[in-house]
């Protein structure tokens, strides 16, 4: 099944230790960056449906349904790691959201943890929550968008192929069903945001370095995710040549961040049955919304 999209169209448990580093948050540039953000995705939005905001700038109001998705699943995500680091009385910056001149007007968001990471359990609470609460937005979202999405023949028209996780293929086939032979999904902007909420959900479970998923790994496997680090990025390096080129610049990118995940400090406190249900059901979610080629067809 293909899925088409066209640019152009005719507190439970307090941290006994204490928070280091404390000072007062200074905001002024994370609200900056989300406003200019907004901009941005609002103004890709608008592209998307086909509108030139120089001619028609009073129509890039028609990017808004995207933007508002796609700005609400990158928020979620980013909170969920703020909030729980808050509650284990880490210091912890607010979401900082990156403009960009690219087809979704965004490189994404971050926050920054100013103080140590001390043990497992809170490694994995911090590491795990911001893609469980991203693919909990994010899924209403990409149902939503299924559900408002065409399918009809393509001809003639610029766009390209997303790629399809198992996760986006099961909802496809409860939400669309069968998609008849040379037909294409053309999919609705709100479910193209949530398309992309689940490709940086994967993208942030890699089990690599100081991603959430290397977080979740060591927290889950300890000194084992090293060794696990080096094999998902071969594998990345092998999905590059042979399949969707974009791997290869990831896979730098996670060669000049490091493979290693430092030492904790209270290594030999022990992961509870919660933590390592969560931490296994943050695996389970990467393997289901991991897409082995995003772009295609271009």
């Amino acid at each position: 099944m293909k899925f088409r999209k066209y640019w152009f169209r005719r507190k439970k448990e307090e941290s006994p230790w204490p928070v280091y580093g404390e000072e007062k948050p200074r905001i002024a540039v994370n609200i900056i960056l989300f406003i200019t953000t907004l901009a941005t995705t609002l103004l890709a939005g608008a592209l998307q449906e086909g509108v030139n905001p120089l001619k028609n700038p009073e129509q890039i109001f028609k990017g808004i349904p995207f933007s508002f998705a796609l700005m609400g699943i990158l928020l979620a995500h980013e909170l969920g790691h703020y909030l729980v680091a808050k509650k284990h009385g880490l210091n912890v910056t607010l979401p900082y959201f990156i403009p960009a001149p690219s087809f979704i007007g965004t490189f994404g968001a971050f926050i920054k943890v100013r103080s140590p990471v001390r043990d497992r359990r809170m490694l994995l609470d911090v590491g795990a929550t911001g893609p469980l609460v991203g693919i909990a937005v994010a899924l209403p979202f990409l149902s939503l968008g299924l559900w408002l999405s065409e399918v009809k023949v393509v001809q003639g028209q610029m766009g390209t192929n997303l790629g399809s996780s198992l996760l986006l293929s099961l909802l496809s086939w409860l939400i669309i069903g069968p998609v008849p032979e040379g037909y294409d999904v053309v999919i609705h902007p709100v479910g193209f945001a949530g398309w992309i909420g689940l490709l940086v959900t994967s993208l942030n479970l890699l089990p690599i370095g100081q991603l959430d998923g290397g977080h979740v790994a060591y927290a889950l496997l300890g000194e084992r995710q090293n060794k696990i680090s080096k094999y998902v990025f071969i594998a990345l390096l092998g999905l590059g040549i042979f399949g969707w080129q974009g791997w290869l610049f990831w896979g730098l990118l996670l060669f000049i961040m490091g493979f290693r995940h430092p030492p904790l400090m209270d290594w030999w406190v022990p992961l509870d049955y919660k933590r390592k249900v969560i931490g296994w059901l943050a695996v389970a979610i990467f393997i289901l919304t991991f897409i082995p080629v995003p772009f295609s067809g271009f």
